[in-house]
């Protein structure tokens, strides 16, 4: 397993299972701003929310590997789920692929 913003691109571009994992803006930024404050760092959420943007325009916008979903990924949006639906879903696509073969 890795995760990264170029592994199924570029990385590993022949990977039997792809997902591409996302959530809406503002889960993101809320999440991350929570993670900040958890390790006692002194941020203001729209800090975190201007460096979000920032880095998604620089990822996607970028000429070598930028941040884009490979035509083969699933899609696995995870702005309302928590960690144990989000493995359920992955462990849904690996049980297709592997299906499929």
């Amino acid at each position: 397993v890795m995760d990264g913003r170029d592994i199924t691109s570029v990385v590993f571009p022949k990977a039997e299972l792809k997902i591409f994992v996302t959530a809406d803006v503002d889960t993101r930024v809320q999440r991350r701003y929570d993670e900040l404050l958890s390790k006692g760092k002194n941020v203001k959420r729209e800090e975190v929310a201007e460096n979000l943007k920032h880095r998604d325009q620089i990822d996607t916008s970028r000429d070598h590997s930028p941040l884009i979903r490979v035509k083969d990924a699933f899609l696995l949006d995870n702005t309302y789920l928590n960690r144990k639906q989000q493995l359920e879903v992955a462990l849904r696509y690996f049980d297709h692929i592997v299906s499929e073969k």
